[in-house]
């Protein structure tokens, strides 16, 4: 296979999985899951980090159970951590540091899914993690979009500078 067959498989992998997204927000979850799991069953474990990452990331969204949906943000922030190693064929002038604005979003999805499965304290390294990250952020409508996030659930947690010092209690707690 030449070097241009190869990435016009790889876009045609990228357009499938965007495909899929576009069904997820739509609102059509199974159909979306459904054909994100038969992409990630041709890619499997050890295809394009670049693909596994965005993959797994919607992947995850398209979970009804909180602990398959935390399987699957493991998945896409493991997949993420291979792209420091991997090559990457995307239009930008350093493609290796831009794969640090993906950092706070993962964590963030990884603090939330910790949240609904009532583990507080994976919650707040994970969102400790996520506003470590947030430096690799633009300031744009996606990376205002994340620091609110991080501060909604900041402050849902108890932690960052204008947190409550008494946290919302997760359900069993008392």
């Amino acid at each position: 296979m030449t070097e241009q067959q190869r990435e016009a498989s790889e876009d045609a992998v990228m357009t499938r999985i965007g495909q899929a997204i576009i069904l997820l927000h739509a609102g059509d979850r199974e159909e979306a899951r459904n054909r994100l799991g038969d992409i990630w069953n041709e890619i499997g474990e050890e295809g394009p980090a670049l693909h596994r990452c965005t993959l797994a990331h919607y992947m995850a969204d398209a979970q009804d159970d909180p602990a398959d949906e935390l399987a699957w943000d493991l998945r896409a922030l493991n997949a993420a951590d291979g792209l420091r190693q991997e090559p990457i064929t995307l239009p930008l002038p350093q493609p290796h540091s831009a794969v640090r604005v993906f950092y706070p979003s993962l964590h963030l999805n990884l603090a939330a899914d910790y949240v609904k499965l009532s583990r507080p304290e994976a919650a707040r390294i994970h969102l400790a993690r996520a506003r470590a990250a947030t430096d690799a952020l633009a300031d744009d409508g996606y990376g205002d979009g994340v620091r609110a996030a991080i501060s909604r659930l900041e402050l849902r947690l108890g932690t960052g500078p204008d947190a409550d010092p008494r946290p919302t209690p997760f359900p069993g707690q008392q």
